[in-house]
């Protein structure tokens, strides 16, 4: 019997021990500010892109051959007219040098067409020979004159293809490609240089479908560059595709920069191009007080002065600047809405609303 005694008293000692009251919730001080600072923000949707040549070029050679020499290499810098690459000009020159040799013959038969044609017209003024004896000699004149305009024609055209075994740079620019290799042998018009010419930097970006409406050339933009996240250059947009990407379902657009801004911006920097829309932000928030309910689902965190306690609320959001962020909808300008310590937070804890001068928020 002392057994079970003491096996009933340790259970109700636990009973006792269940039963009792849990530790009070703790209060969390948080800092908080109204969301109402921003009335008449403009819109701006964020898109990524980066710098690119308004002149992109591909260059090729007008002829084939082996390549005999490359000079320049990707990044180099070039100016008009230098000479990028080479190719082994012996065959082209053999042949400027076989029609000019044909040239020479057919200007021969041209002085023996006249001087026979002299000699016939001669003889047919004294009625010594037939008419149709005169016109077979003219045509035989006029056939000579025919075949050295030719001759000449084609070792023009072979002269010219032996310049062209020198491929030259068009404009000032950039070497912004280079597809080929000293001994490599190229055909005609096979690209061998990119050239990204100096006459202007713009940003390349792509448009989404739903977004493609709402964008129009010539409206206006902001462009961030990576490399400068504190300056932004204005521009405008040149051009939009009129054809999404069969792959990304995007469209190819293009902002100019404005009087030539950031033309030393490097190719292929990274940049972020911001279109001004119609819309406007009544309110922002600043960046911490962003929490994210899921990777697409953005929300805050709002203290009630009456009630002591905070409930997350969802938002919709633009896009992020430097310190704030515009909040588009689900929030109200008398909403307190926590920006510190927001993590720590669950829905419905209770807190100590604090402004930014450490004062308690009081219910109106």
């Amino acid at each position: 019997m002392g057994l079970f005694a003491l096996m009933a008293l340790m259970v109700g000692l636990l009973a006792g021990c269940g039963n009792a009251a849990p530790k009070p919730e703790p209060i969390r001080p948080v800092l908080v500010v109204q969301a109402g600072a921003a009335e008449g923000v403009p819109m701006l949707t964020a898109y990524s892109g980066e710098v690119r040549a308004r002149e992109e070029t591909s260059l090729a050679f007008r002829v084939g051959g082996k390549v005999l020499a490359r000079y320049v290499d990707l990044g180099d810098r070039v100016r008009e007219g230098d000479v990028l690459a080479e190719l082994d000009p012996t065959d082209l020159r053999l042949q400027a040098d076989a029609l000019g040799a044909q040239v020479a013959s057919a200007e021969a038969q041209l002085v023996r067409a006249r001087a026979d044609y002299a000699r016939v017209a001669a003889l047919a003024k004294d009625q010594l020979v037939s008419r149709s004896a005169l016109d077979q000699q003219t045509a035989s004149l006029r056939a000579a004159e025919a075949q050295v305009r030719a001759a000449r024609a084609q070792s023009n055209v072979a002269g010219n293809q032996s310049a062209y075994s020198a491929l030259r740079a068009p404009r000032a620019g950039a070497i912004a490609g280079r597809q080929i290799e000293a001994g490599q042998v190229v055909a005609a018009g096979q690209p061998a240089f990119v050239l990204a010419a100096d006459s202007g930097r713009e940003i390349a970006f792509a448009l989404p479908e739903s977004k493609i409406r709402e964008v129009s050339v010539g409206q206006q933009v902001l462009v961030e560059l990576w490399s400068a996240p504190q300056q932004r250059l204005t521009g405008r947009i040149r051009e939009i595709a009129p054809m999404a990407d069969p792959l990304a379902r995007t469209y190819a657009a293009r902002a100019a920069l404005d009087g030539g801004q950031a033309t030393d911006a490097g190719l292929g920097q990274s940049a972020r191009v911001y279109i001004v829309g119609a819309e406007r932000a009544a309110l922002q928030v600043p960046l911490t007080a962003i929490q994210a309910i899921d990777r697409t689902s953005p929300a805050v965190w709002v203290a009630d002065p009456k009630t002591q306690r905070v409930r997350k609320v969802p938002v919709r959001i633009g896009a992020f600047g430097p310190e704030s962020v515009p909040v588009l909808s689900g929030l109200k300008a008398s909403d307190w809405v926590v920006v510190a310590g927001g993590h720590l937070l669950q829905d419905g804890q209770s807190v100590v609303p604090i402004d930014r001068d450490n004062r308690p928020v009081k219910a109106n």
